[in-house]
């Protein structure tokens, strides 16, 4: 019997069916963690699908995924993460509504349906206009091209030269691509007017790849007509046999209440009291862990038997150790979120609690709690790793990022910035306008420069070849260029010679490098599969490249010297991490070095969070230390007592010094000054560096 069937015979559980069942009201009390989902999964019944109603947009992410941990069907049913006349909403969340309101209409209805209660506010196109939201494209069927970019055009499609992102298309002769939201790009490739071929479209190369046999192209304008009529709530689209569960009403009062205050129109959105009206025709669960006054004595309010955990120690070894302790009077159960956290899971017991009856699961749990079974019976203690790690990761919400085409970077000019001219120099750019030219030519497009002294250049847009935005290695305003002055061409002079320095420089270095073996280290070991198997998030394609050429680096016969750029949010720090843990492991020390004491905390939060289960010291080195803390750490740095030292420019200080440096992490080179570089050189002979950046570098 898994615990899961154990839960269910509980009485709260059984009486929950039965209500199910009957279509009748309930109140649920007590309750811990993420309790709320196990009573969905042990409750539901496939003739009675679950609507899970919680307050806040990421409860709904982390109880749909706990849901799906127990192999139940559950869906979301997102909400438009806009106030009403404030932006478009994302077109992947239109599409998903729709597509979930289709599968609902299909008699498909999901088991579980978890929804925030933001997006029961917010209404739903009705059955019919559903229908005048669909097509469905076959080979062989017949498409009027005119009448087909109508009808994508009142749906909410745009029309394009090349489609990039959902909610797009483009027609060429007989060639129509779209981006169907919810679903791959796609090409019907028309003879006449006969769908000849239908095909998915990779967005990179814009060819023809998998045929597949049809299409169902989703609306992305979901409201449609403008009337009130073409709109309903979304409970009322689901079975009647529906139970509504309200998690957590009081709270969810707030939310609802706050979000209808910040409508300006209110044309579309439920009132909290419409939504609450409406769900009180179905069956309905008011689930509250503190209920008081008369609602405390209802007769048909029922207690959920689950407790807090108990808090673990910030020690792993010591955490690991209270998990026995746990053991001895409950079954415990952790539950893992992928293979290497069940791995490393297994190794601490039989390391640190050898003996100890203790299940490892593959299963997310946002919040652990203990389910009692009443005298006589051992409660369940569920543990979710990270909380007994103190691991705490926010679940990603993940949005479709489809590929696109590099842009000149005039694109994201706004009035006001500042741009460099290859002739001229520094200016403000100031806006676009369009000047009538001399005899018969048309009126062109111009670029308005403002450099010193307020002089204007007005540059044709066909020459934004020779503007590109500023970038600077500091916060504010740079000085403007002369229009006209030489001081421009010096320094360009001067910036061509310390270019050939710096060159001259780099060679030097590479035939040092070349001379000196590097350390190739080994393989990946058990540890550092483990390791990287414990990343809660997927990685991306560039990151599992970057990691790649990384390794290939260390494993090699010459010291590495690479440099990761991507923007601020796309897992560098990620790479960073997996490759100090390779040096760290073989006994070398890593060292972290950034321009900031704030970067400097922030990654030693990180960096200590990912190794907190494995035998490695992480500290940092900044003015937040005080200075006997300060001369503690450079000690133990110099006899090897610290693994990962992370630190600003103190680093290179002249009193630093290494056990066995073996790598190298220097986050955004181009803020560190002159001084700081000629010291960072001399890692470049001696140990693996790895550079991270989101400002590209020329190398």
């Amino acid at each position: 019997m898994t615990w899961l069937e154990r839960v269910a015979e509980t009485s709260a559980i059984v009486e929950f069916q039965k209500r199910i069942h009957a279509g009748g009201h309930m109140i649920l009390t007590g309750g811990s963690g993420s309790s709320l989902s196990a009573v969905c999964a042990a409750a539901v019944q496939n003739d009675h699908p679950i609507l899970l109603v919680v307050a806040h947009l990421d409860e709904a992410d982390e109880a749909r995924d706990e849901l799906e941990g127990f192999g139940i069907t559950v869906a979301k049913w997102p909400a438009l993460e806009v106030l009403p006349g404030e932006t478009s909403p994302a077109v992947d969340l239109l599409g998903d509504r729709l597509s979930l309101l289709r599968q609902i209409e299909d008699d498909d209805c999901p088991a579980v349906i978890v929804a925030p209660i933001a997006a029961l506010m917010q209404s739903v196109p009705t059955a019919e206009r559903v229908r005048e939201l669909v097509r469905v494209i076959r080979i062989g069927t017949t498409v009027d091209t005119d009448e087909f970019a109508t009808w994508l055009t009142e749906v909410g499609y745009v029309r394009v030269e090349t489609i990039e992102t959902a909610g797009e298309f483009a027609i060429r002769g007989g060639i129509i691509d779209l981006f169907p939201p919810g679903g791959a790009p796609c090409r019907i490739d028309l003879f006449g007017d006969d769908v000849d071929a239908l095909y998915e479209v990779d967005l990179a190369t814009m060819g023809s790849d998998r045929r597949v046999d049809s299409i169902e192209l989703l609306g992305v304008k979901i409201d449609g007509a403008s009337s009130k009529n073409a709109r309903t709530s979304f409970v009322r689209a689901l079975p009647d046999s529906t139970c509504v569960v309200l998690g957590e009403l009081s709270e969810m009062n707030e939310q609802a209440r706050s979000y209808y205050d910040r409508v300006a129109d209110a044309d579309g959105i439920f009132s909290p009291s419409d939504v609450l009206k409406t769900i009180r025709d179905h069956a309905h669960i008011v689930v509250e862990r503190h209920v008081y006054g008369a609602a405390s004595g209802d007769d048909s309010a029922l207690e959920i038997p689950a407790r807090a955990l108990p808090v673990f120690a910030e020690n792993a070894a010591e955490a690991v150790a209270e998990l026995g302790e746990l053991a001895s009077d409950h079954d415990v159960l952790v539950c893992v979120q992928n293979d290497g956290e069940a791995a490393r899971m297994g190794e601490l017991i039989e390391e640190l609690i050898p003996g100890a009856t203790i299940t490892v699961l593959v299963q997310y749990i946002h919040r652990g709690y203990v389910w009692e079974f009443g005298a006589g019976t051992r409660p369940i203690a569920i543990v979710p790793y990270h909380e007994l790690m103190h691991r705490y990761h926010t679940r990603r919400r993940v949005r479709r990022i489809s590929g696109s085409k590099a842009l000149d970077s005039f694109v994201d000019l706004e009035p006001g910035d500042y741009v460099v001219h290859r002739d001229h120099g520094i200016a403000q750019f100031t806006g676009l306008r369009t000047l009538k030219s001399k005899g018969a030519q048309p009126a062109e497009e111009y670029m308005t420069l403002e450099f010193a002294k307020n002089a204007k250049l007005n540059v044709p847009v066909t020459h934004i070849d020779l503007v590109q935005k500023y970038i600077g290695a500091f916060h504010g305003r740079p000085e403007l260029s002369t229009l006209g002055g030489k001081r421009w061409k010096m320094q360009k002079e001067r910036v061509a010679d310390a270019v050939h320095d710096l060159a001259a420089e780099m060679l030097r270095m590479q035939a040092v490098r070349e001379a000196i073996p590097g350390i190739r280290y080994p393989a990946d070991t058990t540890w550092q599969q483990e390791f990287e198997a414990e990343f809660p998030y997927d990685e991306t394609e560039d990151q599992v490249s970057a990691i790649r050429a990384i390794k290939k680096d260390m494993t090699g016969p010459r010291p590495m010297d690479r440099l990761v750029c991507g923007d601020v949010g796309f897992g560098k720090t990620e790479v960073a991490i997996r490759a100090a843990f390779k040096a760290v492991e073989f006994g070398k020390q890593a060292a972290v070095l950034v321009p900031t004491t704030v970067l400097a905390e922030q990654h030693e939060r990180t960096f200590r969070d990912r190794f907190a289960d494995y035998p490695f010291r992480i500290e940092a080195l900044s003015r937040f230390k005080t200075k006997k803390e300060q001369t503690e750490i450079l000690k133990q740095v110099r006899t090897g007592e610290i693994d990962v030292i992370i630190g600003t420019h103190r680093l290179l200080s002249k009193d630093v010094h290494f056990s066995d440096l073996g790598m190298v992490i220097i986050d955004e080179e181009q803020r560190f000054g002159v001084e700081h570089k000629q010291r960072l050189l001399e890692f470049r002979t001696t140990a693996e560096v790895l550079t991270l950046s989101a400002t590209p570098i020329p190398r």
